[in-house]
């Protein structure tokens, strides 16, 4: 029996389309022919070098935004300090020239009462039958006064390390009895306000026809102990 085809190339099976190109089987191929081992490491060697650079790459990378973020933000903590800063120096200017001036208060305060207490003491020990004829400073002028209390008011310390120059002063008197004179010097030692109480001379003289015994004594002021100064309010009465 003989059969015919009439339908050319339906016989024929058709053909499979290429999917695409074969990776696998190229890689299979050059492994199969690259056989020498330290090729093998070479290559490897590469593929770790390139992972390892891109690695610190991107780690550079990151580290360079993270400082970027640190420098603008410490440029502008800076550019808001400034203004802090410019107004911190003008308020320690305004305070040390406050405390110079405070200063230079206290420096001429603290000098202003030494006097009354000297001459109150010095009345209230003066005996009987005794008589002063001056009583006068020795070691301080007007103009050094001045000069001290510009020189506390510059001095940059404390306001509350201000303390009163020494003051040195002479009394000159006469007494009729010598034990008036001891008891005299006596009673100034004893005073909180004075100290270093001294003899510097006496002799005989003529007052009005009878001997007297003049003296001069020399003494120094001293601070007194806070619990001997007695304050007491001033009242003033209004007509």
């Amino acid at each position: 029996m003989i059969e015919i085809n009439l339908l050319p190339g339906a016989g024929k099976k058709p053909r499979g389309r290429s999917t695409g190109f074969d990776f696998a089987g190229v890689f299979r191929g050059l492994g199969s022919q690259i056989r020498d081992p330290w090729l093998l490491g070479a290559i490897a060697s590469v593929i770790v070098a390139t992972g390892a650079v891109l690695a610190m790459y991107f780690y550079q990378h990151r580290a360079e935004l993270a400082l970027d973020d640190r420098l603008q933000k410490a440029e502008q903590d800076s550019i808001r300090y400034v203004a802090v800063i410019r107004e911190k120096r003008k308020a320690e200017a305004r305070r040390d020239s406050v405390i110079r001036q405070v200063d230079l208060i206290k420096a001429i305060d603290s000098k202003r009462f030494i006097w009354p207490h000297l001459m109150d003491e010095v009345s209230r020990a003066l005996p009987p039958y005794t008589w002063l004829t001056s009583v006068s400073q020795t070691n301080v002028t007007a103009a050094s006064v001045a000069n001290a209390a510009d020189a506390a008011g510059k001095k940059k310390a404390p306001s509350d390390s201000i303390e009163p120059p020494k003051v040195n002063f002479r009394v000159v008197g006469n007494t009729v009895d010598i034990q008036a004179l001891t008891r005299f010097m006596k009673l100034l030692e004893a005073s909180p306000f004075i100290e270093n109480v001294q003899l510097v001379k006496s002799s005989m003289i003529l007052v009005d026809g009878k001997e007297v015994t003049e003296f001069q004594l020399d003494a120094q002021y001293q601070v007194p102990d806070p619990s001997a100064i007695r304050s007491v309010p001033v009242s003033l009465s209004v007509r």
